[in-house]
């Protein structure tokens, strides 16, 4: 097997495409927001992409079928009164080993520019090691012109975030893609780190929507949100009264701790 293969599945000539990445990552934010997306566009498969650089394992479906890891390409064609196509990168895992890395990214950036690619959006959590109640987008671009007009759409560009710079797939398909000629910018949402957080998968399309123009129905993924804040709340509250002190008669009562939401 090569190390990399991308079986194309639809033969399509799309208008000037924009890529947006999404593969798993702190807070699967970046998944989160890239399968969302798909769904809400109603996107079709383009190409699946291969390689031995994820792990070895095939998914078993609830009917029993097997499914090899992978990458996913899809396409949706905008309407007539856009300017841009898009493209969505989805799947299972990202390389894992830093040659796979940058061998997959190469791979499919190569691809993307035989069909036209030249802009680039990646999309990441951000951890913050704690509960984020409103997550902030914060930024990452290849160009000033680029940093100032994500800066009109809320995007918060920080001098030491992220401090250790962009590692995975959300850092080289911009550094990568330069060499392709292509421009472009990370949004990373404010996440714990903890959970899988649709919250800020929101923060995210909320911003990427504005920039691509296209249409997102919010209501799916902030019922996810909702279910997911109770979930961290639960476990709030559960922290909180193992960290109880004791009194002399042993720990508070319920009653004592009625101001804990």
């Amino acid at each position: 097997m090569e190390d990399v293969v991308i079986r194309t599945l639809d033969q399509v000539e799309l208008r000037d495409p924009i890529l947006v990445e999404g593969l798993p990552g702190v807070g699967n934010v970046g998944k989160l927001a890239a399968d969302y997306l798909r769904e809400q566009l109603g996107a079709k498969p383009l190409a699946t992409v291969y390689s031995k650089f994820f792990p070895p394992q095939v998914y078993v479906s609830e009917e029993g079928i097997i499914r090899l890891v992978s990458n996913d390409l899809y396409y949706w064609r905008a309407p007539a009164s856009a300017h841009h196509d898009v493209l969505i990168l989805g799947g299972d895992y990202q390389g894992i080993s830093p040659e796979g890395q940058y061998e997959i990214t190469h791979r499919v950036l190569d691809y993307c520019h035989g069909l036209g690619v030249r802009e680039v959006f990646t999309l990441a959590g951000f951890a913050q090691g704690r509960v984020v109640e409103t997550p902030r987008v914060l930024g990452a671009a290849t160009l000033p012109t680029r940093v100032e007009s994500l800066k009109k759409h809320g995007v918060v560009f920080s001098r030491n975030d992220p401090g250790g710079g962009l590692i995975g797939a959300s850092g080289l398909f911009l550094g990568l893609g330069r060499l392709f000629g292509m421009e472009g910018a990370c949004l990373m949402g404010e996440t714990s780190g903890y959970f899988v957080d649709p919250r800020s998968a929101e923060a995210v399309l909320k911003v990427l929507g504005r920039v691509l123009e296209v249409p997102i129905d919010f209501a799916a993924l902030e019922a996810k949100a909702q279910e997911i804040d109770r979930i961290a709340q639960k476990i709030h509250e559960a922290e909180q009264r193992t960290a109880e002190p004791t009194s002399a008669t042993g720990p508070a009562s319920r009653e004592d701790l009625g101001y804990i939401g």
